[in-house]
């Protein structure tokens, strides 16, 4: 069945049973109306957005739609776990070819729902457009809470701060570089084919640490952002908000090499993904000190140093290092 044999009303109908299996406390009017109402508990409203493009950001060769699904919540929640927030309601809007299987919009909205569970985020409403022929686009909305705390933004990194990451690193470029180099995928899955897997999956469903943005918070984080598009390029957007120089330590950073990046590429490849890989959504914040981390939830780990801006918003080791990661027009 396409979705062109049904209309829109009855594509909502089998939508939204599946999208809205949870409570939602904090969601005083939910879907149904010509919007929803969200309570703001902080008196202020965190929001982010952020699309998907069939072809640009995902194939449907490797990507299921509830790996979809899962993708485009995690990037949206991680967003507002890097201003210290904490997601109250997410907004997702469909626009697909009318010859689109209604199967596989179903699929994409068990991957939100179950996305959205695992980030305690009620799914609040959306938006139904035909498209052209062979397109998809996704788009979705979250919102978010500060709890009464004041946002961390990119630019308030000090120098002597340290600078720690929580999440993984490298992971999902390098799942995305099994999938499109055939020759390192078939020797991968001959000689460690569980972490081919496992890195495979890292890219299709990356994770965020999405309850560290606020613990970060309480602890006095001084700025923050999540690493979409890479170490090195997100650590130069916040170094150049906050007018530093970001020094990335080589050895702790070879250290997040260890276990399925090094068996699946090597040293010297390892550590180029966990410096330029994108789509991995872990945060990175920088503290007064190491003893400043967040000893509750997922560890944090010092990977460098704030100093004074040099001639480059990134070091590695003290030497300038140059940009690496994901561009949407660059590439």
């Amino acid at each position: 069945m396409r979705l062109a044999d049904l209309d829109e009303e009855a594509v909502l109908a089998r939508l939204l049973p599946v999208l809205l299996h949870d409570e939602a406390p904090g969601v005083p009017v939910g879907p149904g109306d010509d919007a929803a109402v969200v309570e703001a508990p902080s008196g202020s409203v965190v929001a982010t957005t952020d699309s998907m493009v069939l072809g640009v950001d995902w194939r449907d060769d490797w990507s299921s739609p509830q790996d979809v699904g899962h993708k485009l919540v995690v990037q949206n929640v991680a967003d507002v776990a890097a201003m210290g927030a904490r997601p109250t309601g997410l907004l997702l809007a469909l626009s697909a070819d009318p010859d689109t299987p209604v199967d596989w919009v179903l699929g994409l909205a068990e991957g939100v729902a179950a996305a959205a569970h695992e980030s305690a985020t009620p799914v609040l409403g959306g938006d139904l457009s035909g498209a052209a022929a062979g397109s998809v686009v996704l788009a979705m909305t979250v919102l978010g809470d500060l709890g009464g705390r004041a946002p961390v933004r990119r630019s308030g990194a000090r120098v002597g701060d340290v600078v720690a990451v929580c999440g993984t690193l490298g992971r999902s470029g390098a799942g995305l570089r099994l999938y499109l180099d055939a020759e390192l995928a078939a020797a991968a899955d001959r000689e460690a084919p569980e972490a081919a897997h496992r890195l495979r999956s890292s890219h299709r469903r990356p994770h965020c640490p999405w309850q560290s943005g606020a613990e970060a918070a309480r602890a006095g984080a001084s700025a923050m952002l999540d690493v979409s598009d890479g170490l090195v390029r997100d650590a130069g957007r916040l170094a150049r908000a906050s007018g530093v120089s970001v020094d990335l330590d080589g050895d702790a950073l070879r250290a997040e090499t260890h276990g399925d990046l090094l068996d699946v590429l090597g040293a010297d490849a390892a550590l180029r993904e966990v410096l330029g890989g994108g789509e991995e959504h872990a945060l990175l914040a920088c503290f007064a000190g190491a003893s400043r981390l967040p000893t509750t939830g997922a560890p944090w780990r010092v990977v460098g140093r704030v100093v004074e801006r040099s001639g480059a918003p990134v070091l590695l080791d003290g030497v300038p290092h140059e940009v690496a990661g994901w561009d949407h027009f660059a590439g």
